[in-house]
C-alpha cells in the first residue's frame, strides 16, 4: 500500500523540484484508474539532488525487484549517475524519473505543469494535454487504454 501523503510530504518539507506525472496525475486530473506507485519527474540540478536524496532517505528506498542483499546507497550521487529508478520504501513505490518520453526533463514540462493542492500540500502536477502526449510516446499498451479517459476528462474541462 502506498502513502501518497507521507511521499508527498517528505518531498515538499524538503523543498524538492518534482512534478507529478503518470497515473498519480492522471488520478489528480480525474481518472478513475488507481495507481499504487507515485511516479515523479525530478530537477537534476545538485541542490534539489540532495533534498530529494534527504527527503527518501529516512523511509528506505530499495531498488524495486532487486535482491535484498544488493548493495545499494541511496544518495545524491547514486542520483546524479543514473536517471530513471523505481524504487519501492516504507511509504510505498515511488518512480524517480529523470526525464519522460514525450515530454522531456523537469524544466522541460514546467510550463506544461500546474500547481495542485494534494493532502493539504502544494504540488506540481503535469497538465492533461502533455499528459496526454507522454502517454502516447510512452507507447505502453496500458498507457494507450489511459488515453481515451483522459481525452474525455480534457474535453469535459474545455466545456467548463
Amino acid at each position: 500500500m502506498i502513502d501518497f501523503r507521507g511521499l508527498l510530504r517528505s518531498l515538499s518539507e524538503a523543498g524538492v523540484q518534482f512534478i507529478i506525472v503518470g497515473g498519480a496525475a492522471a488520478t489528480a486530473h480525474g481518472a478513475a484508474r488507481l495507481t499504487q506507485d507515485l511516479d515523479i519527474v525530478y530537477r537534476r540540478d545538485a541542490e534539489n539532488l540532495k533534498r530529494l536524496a534527504a527527503a527518501l532517505s529516512p523511509h528506505e528506498p530499495y531498488l524495486r525487484g532487486a535482491p535484498p542483499d544488493l548493495p545499494f546507497l541511496f544518495d545524491a550521487e547514486t542520483l546524479r549517475r543514473g536517471l530513471n529508478f523505481t524504487l519501492t520504501s516504507k511509504l510505498g513505490d515511488v518512480d524517480l524519473l529523470g526525464e519522460i518520453a514525450g515530454g522531456g526533463a523537469h524544466d522541460d514540462l514546467l510550463p506544461d505543469s500546474i500547481e495542485i493542492e494534494l493532502f493539504g500540500i502544494r504540488c506540481r502536477c503535469l497538465g492533461l494535454r502533455k499528459l496526454i502526449e507522454g502517454k502516447r510516446a510512452a507507447g505502453r499498451p496500458k498507457d494507450f487504454e489511459a488515453i481515451a479517459e483522459l481525452e474525455a476528462l480534457l474535453e469535459r474541462a474545455a466545456l467548463e
